[in-house]
C-alpha cells in the first residue's frame, strides 16, 4: 500500500485478536493493549458517545504515521464503514 504499514491495535487478548484476524481474513497484524497504555497515549482510549450516552473505551482512531516516526494524520471517531476508502483517496494510495 504505496509503503504504507498497517497495524490494528485493541484492548481485547491476543487470542481473540487472532481469531478476529482469521475470521475477517485480515492481512495485517493485530496488536494487544490490554492495560491501554498506549491507547491512553495516543488519545484512543476515554469518554465517547454511544447511542447518546457517555461511555468510556476505545476511540476508534487512525493515525498515519511519517517514516520519522511522527504522526503525520490522527482521525479519531472514525467510522468503519468507508474509512478505508476515504483514507485510500486522502492519501493518494
Amino acid at each position: 500500500m504505496a509503503g504504507y504499514q498497517v497495524v490494528g491495535l485493541s484492548k481485547d487478548s491476543p487470542e481473540k485478536l487472532a481469531k478476529f484476524r482469521d475470521k475477517e481474513h485480515l492481512t495485517f497484524p493485530l496488536a494487544s493493549n490490554e492495560d491501554l497504555d498506549v491507547l491512553k497515549a495516543y488519545g484512543a482510549y476515554g469518554e465517547r458517545k454511544l447511542y447518546g450516552k457517555v461511555v468510556t473505551g476505545p476511540i476508534r482512531s487512525t493515525f498515519v504515521i511519517d517514516p520519522e516516526g511522527k504522526i503525520e494524520h490522527a482521525m479519531y471517531n472514525v467510522k468503519a464503514t468507508g474509512h478505508v476508502a476515504k483514507l485510500r483517496r486522502d492519501l493518494g494510495i
